[in-house]
């Protein structure tokens, strides 16, 4: 992780995920208190992170900006379903499995 942005080091393996596809399919895996966890911290970092990512440009990124980059985006699928959809994810993540992303413009 960049420097700065250690308290994010527990949530890379699960949610620093390359593409909307896989990044919806660990949402409707995760259990709630998984989601709860990693959106409280991510948003307490959020603005820094977004700071840190715009300074560096999308071209320059290396490998640590690319495992931020990746946590803000599930954390932008985890935070729909813990500001919005709350008690309602367990139904939506079970109709999930009939959406299929075929493409999407994160990642091209």
């Amino acid at each position: 992780m960049p420097e700065g942005f250690a308290r994010l080091e527990p949530f890379v393996h699960r949610w620093a995920l390359s593409g909307s596809a896989a990044r919806a399919e660990r949402r409707g895996a995760s259990s709630r208190e998984e989601r709860e966890a990693f959106y409280e911290e991510g948003r307490a970092l959020l603005g820094d992170a977004l700071d840190h990512l715009d300074a560096r440009g999308l071209h320059a990124l290396d490998a640590a900006d690319e495992k931020l980059m990746n946590l803000l985006l599930s954390l932008a699928h985890v935070s729909l379903a813990v500001e919005l959809q709350k008690d309602s994810e367990a139904s939506h993540a079970e109709l999930r499995q009939f959406m299929r992303i075929t493409r999407s413009p994160a990642g091209v």
